[in-house]
């Protein structure tokens, strides 16, 4: 049985201007910004007030069209599309949202620029959103055969992420409306806590029995048996199956590979990328010091320390058992499986 229609939304578009839930704020408060066009649009994508790729890739589609829609002329949409792949590297939906966006463009009248922009982000949108309820019942389906109750995730894959209900966190959702009984134990994600700001605030509202862990507790949970089953979003899938995910979604992959646990990664299509062959091939995004030497505006490391800071890190796809898209499951996960994905 599939849940109605999402009760939390991150992303509105009035057919004028795009409005984003600012998830830099979450939980302590739930405040809207009223974006314009491509700059400001790519500020939000870069500082995180919008995240999660399916969710980066919508924003951005709708910042060319603001952008076309008050300048309608082929220079805006190369500046605006120029703007906004460049601010975040890793997560694929971006560059193919964009590049949606600027073929419509290209094939329309220097009259139709404009509305053929708002109509492409319109469809990309409305996709994104069909193929979140897809995933959801394909990726419950698989964990319900399974016998899956207690579910632990990573980062934040629900309605703040993606379009619709979620990737990951859409599939617990889903099987938590089928069957009694389902956790999900949500790792808090550091260094921004996108599991402990945001999938326990998702989780907390629609009602859904959770928990919360530090990631470095996940290993050994799952080794005590307290989880039936990880899965995870992505944010790129190379052509062979790796996945480029939320920096900490190797080490579960590594725990649930030695304990013998299914390891599930859910995303839509516009996810995958067949133009990059494996995953040392995925450029990984490095994001700043202040994330790591400071929590909450407290320092908590000396003035001065080196860091290293990836944002995402890479699962071989050896170690997944299954990737859900809304158009069927890969399993096991291979260069041919995924590529009959989009066939």
């Amino acid at each position: 049985m599939a849940l109605g229609a999402p009760s939390i939304q991150a992303v509105r578009w009035d057919g004028r201007r795009l409005s984003l839930l600012d998830q830099t704020l979450l939980p302590g408060a739930e405040t809207w910004l009223t974006l314009t066009g491509a700059a400001d649009t790519a500020e939000a994508i870069r500082r995180l007030a919008v995240r999660g790729a399916p969710n980066i890739g919508i924003a951005a589609a709708y910042g060319v069209a603001m952008d076309l829609s008050a300048r309608p002329s082929l220079g805006a949409l190369e500046e605006a599309c120029e703007v906004l792949i460049a601010a975040r590297p890793t997560a694929v939906n971006l560059a193919w949202a964009v590049e949606r966006v600027r073929a419509a463009c290209l094939g329309a009248g220097p009259s139709t620029i404009a509305s053929a922009a708002r109509g492409a982000a319109q469809k990309i949108h409305a996709a994104e959103d069909a193929a979140s309820g897809a995933m959801a019942e394909l990726g419950a389906d698989w964990l319900a055969a399974r016998g899956v109750r207690t579910i632990l995730t990573h980062c934040n894959t629900g309605a703040l992420a993606t379009g619709g209900r979620g990737s990951a966190l859409g599939v617990c959702i889903e099987l938590a409306a089928r069957v009694e009984g389902v956790t999900v134990i949500a790792c808090e994600t550091r260094p921004l806590l996108q599991g402990a700001r945001l999938t326990a605030w998702e989780l907390q509202r629609l009602g859904i029995p959770f928990a919360l862990i530090v990631d470095g507790a996940a290993a050994g949970l799952l080794r005590r048996g307290a989880a039936d089953a990880v899965i995870v979003g992505c944010d790129r899938v190379a052509a062979n199956g790796d996945v480029a995910n939320k920096v900490g979604t190797y080490a579960h992959a590594l725990a649930a590979r030695a304990v013998d646990l299914p390891f599930a990664v859910a995303g839509p299509t516009s996810t995958v990328d067949l133009a990059t062959p494996d995953g040392d091939a995925i450029a990984i995004e490095e994001r700043g010091a202040e994330e790591v030497v400071a929590f909450g505006g407290v320092d908590v490391a000396p003035a001065g320390t080196p860091v290293i800071n990836p944002a995402f890190d890479v699962t071989p796809a050896a170690l997944v058992s299954a990737l859900i898209t809304e158009k069927g499951i890969a399993a096991p996960v291979d260069a041919a499986a995924v590529a009959g994905l989009l066939a």
